[in-house]
């Protein structure tokens, strides 16, 4: 296999899209609100990673690609991550963000939640 530009290139046939390299998620379950300006969403977190997190698509979310949002995340009773992120991707069921800003004084506790998973690349297929 060899790696060039973030693509993995393996021999054999690729019957559904190009491969990539990518921050490794870590899935956990948890609440997390979305806030842009008066808009507001409780949901849930699917993953999350180094860059980034999946969230479950709120009934009624009305978003759009490239818009920041709010992610408050609370895992047990003694983390509550709060940053700034971009929406990234959309489905029907989940919504990809992108970390814009993490604050100073969040970016160890979320970089000990990850812990393994932040220095982890992992292949992914886009379709």
């Amino acid at each position: 296999m060899t790696i060039e530009n973030n693509v993995a290139d393996e021999s054999g046939p690729d019957e559904s899209g190009t491969k990539f390299l990518r921050p490794a998620r870590m899935r956990i379950e948890t609440t997390v609100l979305m806030s842009h300006g008066v808009q507001s969403h409780p949901t849930e977190l699917v993953d999350i990673s180094a860059t980034g997190a999946l969230l479950r698509r709120p009934l009624g979310w009305q978003g759009e690609l490239g818009q920041a949002w709010v992610l408050d995340m609370i895992f047990g009773r003694d983390l509550h991550i709060h940053l700034e992120a971009v929406v990234a991707r959309i489905s029907d069921r989940h919504i990809g963000f992108a970390y814009s800003r993490i604050p100073e004084d969040k970016q160890v506790p979320l970089w000990n939640l990850l812990g393994g998973y932040a220095d982890i690349l992992e292949h992914w297929r886009e379709e």
